[in-house]
């Protein structure tokens, strides 16, 4: 049996081990964490994976994320999107007990895991975000407590629902001397935490991310993504195009924001060919992030990267020259770039199960620090 309440204040302990799970707005696959944390200050990051769904998988998820476009209640699965998410969620359990299976770790020896299933519509302006994945069949499957449902609660008190990875890229800002700083995450959709020297944080998603390059060279060579930026990088951008998407009411608007994925229309660079169209959606993803300085108390010391768009070459070199100060990657500063979010969500986990805020005023725009989350627990 299964309890399935929303998460209360548990009293301070010690530090708890936590999996991440993150799949996000990307396609890409499943990535994985392991770390032991109390959910504030305490983070010890021990290893990550990263599991890549198959190709079919991926182009059925594409049909799910046209096929939500219409939800109005965000419990409802029209569609294939219930047989969707019974295999999203079976796909994230047996990629976590193969995980834990390499680490020799048994269900009982795991405190938490943090589930946050796959977005397939983010519409906050109407109070309503969607996320795949069924934290009571995980729990089920893998025999272990389960925190899940992460963003809505933040939605329902009128806050954006994204970004929550601030309050971990904060924990991770005290180990680094230079402040203010921004923690980039190029996935999907890119969203940036800036944390000055006392610890406030201005956090929104800038525009988008991989998912316009992904999707061009999908529809346009048949693959999922550019390359290490190869593509772009043979390609010429057409800054005209760059200013027409930069003209969307997004980038004026007022942080805390967040976008859903598809927010802007890769129709728009058809007239290009394939290597002028990666190359100019590579610099509006550039640009977009370097125009988020507009919305940031100080200019950042030091850029630091994760997620998949760092890989990108050219992505890289193209927000390097649109930026004054360092651009590097997590690793650079000894972060893991591939499992930062699902580091992440294990520590928002901890957060959740512990009663502690996610989201703050300068991260989603609630109100005050609000709580969140669904707990699953076995055998209760």
């Amino acid at each position: 049996m299964h309890r399935m309440t929303s998460v209360s204040k548990q009293p301070l302990s010690i530090s708890m081990r936590a999996i991440g799970l993150m799949s996000g707005t990307s396609l890409d696959g499943i990535d994985i964490a392991l770390m032991e944390t109390d959910g504030a200050d305490r983070v010890r990051r021990i290893c990550g994976v990263t599991d890549a769904y198959p190709d079919e998988f991926k182009e059925r998820l594409r049909g799910a994320l046209r096929e939500a476009v219409g939800i109005a209640d965000r419990s409802a699965r029209p569609g294939s999107l219930g047989a969707i998410e019974q295999e999203l969620t079976e796909r994230h359990a047996q990629v976590l007990l193969r995980f834990m299976g390499n680490l020799t770790l048994q269900p009982s020896s795991v405190d938490l895991v943090g589930f946050h299933g796959q977005t397939v519509l983010h519409r906050p302006d109407q109070g309503l975000t969607v996320q795949l994945g069924d934290g009571v069949l995980l729990s089920k499957l893998t025999g272990i407590d389960v925190v899940y449902d992460l963003r809505a609660g933040d939605v329902a008190a009128g806050g954006q629902g994204a970004p929550l990875v601030p309050v971990y890229h904060r924990a991770l800002a005290a180990a680094l001397p230079q402040r203010p700083v921004a923690f980039v995450n190029i996935g999907g959709v890119a969203n940036v935490t800036w944390i000055g020297a006392d610890g406030h944080m201005v956090a929104f998603d800038t525009g988008p991310g991989n998912a316009m390059i992904d999707d061009w060279m999908s529809l346009k060579a048949g693959v999922g993504c550019d390359t290490d930026g190869a593509t772009a990088g043979s390609g010429r951008v057409h800054e005209d195009y760059v200013a027409e998407y930069l003209r969307h009411s997004h980038f004026s608007a007022p942080a805390p924001k967040s976008l859903d994925r598809n927010a802007f229309p890769v129709e728009l660079v058809d007239p290009l060919s394939l290597e002028d169209g990666a190359a100019t959606l590579t610099a509006f993803t550039a640009a977009a992030i370097a125009r988020a300085r507009e919305h940031m108390p100080a200019e950042p010391l030091l850029w630091v990267v994760a997620g998949g768009g760092r890989r990108n070459r050219t992505l890289m070199s193209m927000l390097a020259g649109r930026v004054e100060n360092a651009v590097v990657p997590a690793e650079a500063v000894g972060l893991d770039g591939d499992s930062m979010e699902a580091e992440a969500w294990a520590y928002l986990a901890v957060r959740s199960y512990r009663g502690y805020p996610l989201t703050y005023p300068g991260t989603t725009g609630v109100e005050r620090p609000t709580r969140g989350g669904v707990l699953v627990r076995v055998g209760a």
